[in-house]
């Protein structure tokens, strides 16, 4: 365990891969973690082992597309935890289909408001706890938000684009609050993700992602940064990137 302080993060899409990978690094660094993703049963898995190794977590199911369960979840975790010092926004959604010829505007709807609307959603309800503990909010958005991916998709690639001005518009005008946000722009990372490509890449391609373990020390770095450090964009690629 690392040095035990108060401070909490919010993490959602903490079910599963990055999300769950920074919540077990945070655990393990000291911090509290509140963990939001739709399922349950996954959440409170990644909270058992987060407690069976002498970490602090509480589980908050939440569906970051639904406005009143965030504020219901921030107050939730205030309640419980006394503050929140950090969010991580790790809840993601894409689909196969990913090309203007095969799209659905349905489809592309999901995919926005879950990437782009819900992140929004989560900050605006913590903002006023990050304001008052000069707190960080670390977007994990997307390789393809950085450099023009074409397997990524219309509304993925338009989703997280969007990623790097929320973090862009919170560092320009909250700056005197030291609240500090973090666009990370991770390349392919091993995880269940993957299943959504139209072309689900095999046991060979995945040995050379980066993996969820990966993505969990760079937003640890974030995390751990002193106030007055602000990490504004990383890009996070594994050697094998194209």
């Amino acid at each position: 365990m690392g040095e035990h302080h108060d401070k909490v993060v919010w993490i959602t899409g903490a079910g599963s891969g990055m999300g769950e990978a920074s919540a077990r690094s945070a655990a393990a660094a000291g911090w509290r973690v509140a963990l939001s993703g739709r399922r349950r049963e996954a959440l409170e898995e990644v909270a058992d082992a987060i407690r069976a190794a002498g970490g602090e977590a509480l589980v908050v199911p939440l569906d970051v597309t639904d406005r009143d369960a965030v504020a219901a979840a921030r107050d939730a975790i205030v309640e419980a935890l006394g503050r929140i010092d950090a969010v991580v926004l790790a809840a993601g959604l894409n689909s196969p289909r990913r090309r203007w010829s095969d799209q659905s505007m349905t489809e592309f709807d999901a995919i926005l408001q879950t990437n782009l609307v819900g992140p929004a959603a989560v900050v605006d309800a913590a903002l006023p706890q990050l304001r008052e503990h000069g707190g960080v909010a670390v977007m994990v958005s997307s390789y393809s938000a950085w450099a023009f991916a074409p397997i990524a998709g219309v509304a993925y690639s338009a989703s997280k684009k969007g990623l790097a001005e929320l973090a862009r518009t919170l560092n320009a005008q909250e700056a005197a609050s030291g609240v500090r946000a973090c666009h990370l722009c991770p390349g392919d990372v091993a995880t269940d993700f993957l299943e959504h490509r139209p072309s689900v890449p095999d046991a060979e391609a995945r040995s050379v992602m980066l993996t969820p373990g990966d993505i969990a020390r760079t937003v640890q770095f974030v995390l751990d940064a002193p106030a007055h450090v602000r990490v504004d964009e990383l890009v996070v690629s594994p050697v094998s990137q194209v």
